[in-house]
C-alpha cells in the first residue's frame, strides 16, 4: 500500500512538472513581449526647431506600424501609402509648403513609411520641412 501511494505521488509530481514545462514553453513561444524585440530611436524636429527624442520598443516590421503603435503620426491614405500630416501633435501647414521629412541616419528615405523595414537599433529622424 505504501508503494502504491508513493507511486501515485510520484506520478502526480511528474505530471505537474510536465504541465509546468509545457506552460512555460507555450508562454515563451506564443505570447508577445510587451516591450518588443526591436528598439528604435526616433528624433522629431518640430517647426519651432525644438527636438524630441523617443525610444520605441516594437515587434513591428515596418516604420508606419511602429509609429502608429505610439500614436505619433496621423495622415491620409494615398495610392503610395500613408501621407503623414501630423507628427507628435503638430500638423504641417500646406499653405506654407510644410511637410514631414523622414530620414534614417541623416539620409532621406526613398520608400514610404508603409514599406520602410525596421531593424533593432535603427535611428530615424522626422523633421517639419518648409518648401517643396
Amino acid at each position: 500500500m505504501v508503494k502504491t501511494k508513493t507511486r501515485r505521488l510520484l506520478l502526480i509530481v511528474l505530471a505537474l512538472l510536465v504541465f509546468a514545462a509545457a506552460a512555460i514553453f507555450a508562454y515563451t513561444q506564443f505570447v508577445k513581449s510587451e516591450s518588443g524585440n526591436k528598439v528604435l530611436e526616433i528624433s522629431i524636429v518640430h517647426g519651432d526647431n525644438s527636438k524630441k527624442e523617443i525610444k520605441i520598443n516594437t515587434d513591428a516590421e515596418y516604420l508606419r506600424s511602429a509609429l502608429e503603435e505610439r500614436g505619433l503620426i496621423v495622415g491620409t491614405e494615398s495610392a503610395y501609402g500613408l501621407f503623414v500630416h501630423t507628427v507628435d501633435g503638430e500638423t504641417a501647414d500646406e499653405s506654407l509648403q510644410q511637410w514631414w521629412c523622414f530620414t534614417k541616419g541623416g539620409e532621406q528615405l526613398f520608400t514610404g513609411i508603409d514599406t520602410t523595414p525596421i531593424s533593432n537599433g535603427d535611428a530615424f529622424e522626422i523633421t517639419l520641412t518648409t518648401g517643396w
